[in-house]
């Protein structure tokens, strides 16, 4: 990975990349409750709402119309599978910021995926250089399964955090944890700390 163009995550400088706790996988499992939502771009819409100015409505044509990113990161599910070595591309989280202007008092965003799915996280999460709406996965597009047409990667969390589907994003003053932080997976989701469920 020497392209300039491409932003390494952070943990993959680490020398040992596997997390505590994990087993190394060339495989992409699929997970997630229920079944695959109809995935008609066409149709798809993203909301930035909450805390903003004004709120934005996005068609697929004008998401695709932003400027792009590729980042090279590691994955790390909480049923203990890491993925080394992924390549991701898509519109930084950076880019949505300059879309609306974010109030002072915003300190969490809620992701929004299709199903009423959420996922929480703290704005300095959010806003990590590694952090995009990816919408290819290793130069192919992304699979129904894996978030088509739009999921968000968060490399340095456990990747319940890099919620498929997305269509909304909101910025809170509050923590609102989401559908499984609710349901006993830790608020922050640190691999490296093995932040896998609440205490």
């Amino acid at each position: 990975m020497k392209d300039e163009a491409v932003i390494r995550s952070p943990d993959t400088e680490r020398k040992e990349r596997i997390p505590p706790g994990q087993r190394l996988t060339d495989n992409w499992p699929v997970l997630h409750l229920g079944t695959v939502p109809p995935t008609d771009a066409s149709g798809w819409t993203l909301t930035i709402s909450g805390l903003v100015d004004k709120e934005r409505h996005l068609s697929h044509e004008e998401f695709m119309s932003l400027p792009r990113v590729k980042i090279f990161s590691d994955i790390h599910c909480v049923t203990t599978w890491s993925r080394l070595n992924n390549l991701w591309e898509g519109v930084s989280t950076g880019a949505i910021r300059q879309l609306t202007t974010i109030l002072p008092e915003a300190q969490f965003v809620i992701i929004h995926s299709t199903g009423g799915f959420t996922t929480n996280l703290a704005l300095s999460d959010f806003f990590e250089p590694d952090v995009l709406l990816a919408i290819k996965h290793n130069e192919e597009v992304l699979t129904p399964e894996h978030g088509y047409p739009v999921r968000l990667v968060v490399p340095r969390l456990y990747f319940w955090k890099s919620a498929k589907w997305v269509v909304g994003i909101e910025f809170a003053a509050e923590d609102k944890p989401g559908f499984w932080e609710s349901r006993g997976y830790h608020n922050h989701g640190d691999p490296w700390q093995e932040e896998r469920y609440s205490r």
